[in-house]
């Protein structure tokens, strides 16, 4: 059992040493939609090749986090959580003296890579090492030291945008793994799951990547309507049924289909594919409108748009504790639909809009939408299959909103009609932003439709600190799994972190 104590100098340095793995890559997936207009300036880069600096850092995690879990698990969590934080690392300092658009987007998918194999290790450490008397409090703090992360990295990222350079975005993850990795190995001890065995579903991992390659390949390229997009889509489509044909088959699959015979587990699943598109669409979008159009620099636009992350730091445990007395319908409805109605606020944003009066009420009936139904999407996710396999559950919940965002920074550009120099005329860029918040309300009021219609069974009562404390907003919160089963962290063996 483990028996570290928070108060102890071993707790202290094992909190600190996944607060700085988990911040590395919640920093990353926070401040390079801010520094995207300077990259593509000094990189003489086109819309395509900014999509692809943000899609090839999503496309690598969201294929391959299950699987980092799942080496945790049998290899050692500090061990491969030690080897992802200097994965990540080397990948950081490849993006920050990236000479060209294309070695930035090799440098973000070997990032990726790094970032599946780090972060379900930072939950998963805490929850293998320490007390379990103490081990609430431990996530509380972290959970609260991320969100925290999650506010003022778009602070952060726009500072150093103005001021050394967007290079540094990047190479300031240098420093911090340089700090953690000897902490790592000197304070954190090393745990792993006697029960995980068998094979790697690394054909699953492999085929599911593929399939999102291909198909984000297609939608980015597609404007230029090439026999090569078409055979990328196609391929893309033939992978993916050839995933699911493998997880079907597989004695031990990534992602056991059978978990989806939970009528609410889909529901709900479904209702995070259309939120989560959203709001990676969205902040993709938004960071390049109050630059691009408003005329907002770096930082500017980073501290503008704090207030969703701000509200969802302070008032997420309440709607935890509202979903729990209503249940989730309710929330999993009116959500989504503040949400939508925060993006069409949205359309007041153009050339010189001003800050209090179009831009921070858009973004606080944003944030209040998205503190409306982030708690309990995460509680019914935990509540809707059996306590078994709450781990798995939000495993795949936290993956299919990754690649939801990734679907949306890919095709939304192309829906919106936005052309490869869209974003260096404020005058283009702004009209396809108008119609790009359009389709996220739209796709919003389509996840709201499908909550109220389909979501019925009162929510649980999750009271779990990761569940309740959420600063940030790019992906749900993950509860964590344990061995190739995905075996729930209740009794604490593993964890992991949805960034």
């Amino acid at each position: 059992m483990p028996d570290v104590r928070l108060a102890s100098p071993q707790g202290k340095w094992i909190l600190l040493t996944t607060v700085l793995g988990s911040s590395m890559a919640l920093l990353d997936s926070t401040v390079v939609n801010v520094a995207l207009p300077r990259i593509g300036r000094d990189l003489d880069a086109d819309l395509a090749a900014l999509q692809w600096t943000v899609n090839a850092y999503m496309l690598t995690l969201a294929g391959l986090i299950l699987l980092g879990g799942s080496l945790g698990d049998r290899y050692g969590r500090r061990k491969v959580f030690v080897i992802g934080v200097l994965w990540f690392a080397a990948a950081s300092l490849l993006c920050g003296l990236a000479p060209n658009a294309g070695v930035l987007v090799a440098a973000r998918a070997l990032q990726g890579i790094g970032g599946a194999l780090l972060t379900p290790g930072s939950l998963a450490l805490i929850q293998a090492s320490f007390h379990p008397d103490d081990r609430g409090r431990a996530v509380g703090l972290w959970s609260g030291f991320g969100g925290v992360g999650a506010a003022v990295g778009p602070f952060v990222g726009g500072w150093l945008v103005d001021g050394p350079g967007w290079r540094w975005v990047f190479l300031l993850n240098v420093p911090l793994a340089l700090l953690c990795v000897p902490v790592a190995l000197r304070h954190v001890p090393e745990s792993r799951d006697g029960r995980a065995h068998g094979r790697f579903d690394v054909l699953g991992a492999g085929l599911g990547a593929l399939a999102l390659a291909l198909v984000t390949y297609a939608l980015i390229e597609a404007r230029t309507a090439s026999l090569a997009v078409v055979l990328s889509a196609v391929a893309g489509l033939a992978a993916a049924v050839a995933f699911v044909y493998v997880e079907k088959r597989r004695p031990d699959p990534m992602m056991p289909l059978d978990i989806f015979g939970s009528r609410q587990f889909t529901a709900v699943n479904l209702v995070t594919l259309c939120v989560y598109a959203a709001f990676g669409g969205f902040f993709f979008l938004a960071a390049l409108q109050l630059q691009v159009v408003v005329g907002y620099s770096a930082l500017a636009a980073g501290t503008a748009l704090l207030p969703t992350t701000v509200l969802m730091l302070l008032l997420s445990a309440r709607s935890g504790e509202l979903g729990e007395r209503i249940g989730p319908r309710i929330p999993l409805t009116v959500g989504p639909l503040l949400c939508a109605a925060g993006m069409l606020l949205m359309l007041r944003v153009g050339p010189g809009a001003s800050y209090a009066a179009d831009v921070l009420p858009a973004l606080l009936v944003l944030g209040l939408g998205m503190v409306t139904l982030v708690a309990p999407l995460t509680a019914t996710v935990l509540g809707s299959v059996d306590t078994a396999r709450a781990g798995l559950a939000s495993g795949i919940n936290n993956a299919a909103a990754r690649a939801a965002g990734l679907i949306a920074v890919a095709a939304l550009p192309l829906v919106a009609g936005m052309g490869e120099e869209a974003y260096r005329s404020p005058g283009a860029f702004d009209d396809a932003f108008g119609r790009a918040m359009g389709v996220c309300a739209g796709v919003l009021v389509v996840g709201a439709l499908v909550a109220f219609a389909t979501v019925r069974r009162p929510g649980p009562d999750c009271r779990k600190p990761e569940c309740r404390t959420h600063g940030a907003v790019a992906v749900p919160p993950w509860e964590g799994q344990r061995g190739r089963t995905g075996l729930s962290t209740r009794d604490g063996d593993a964890g992991a972190s949805g960034g």
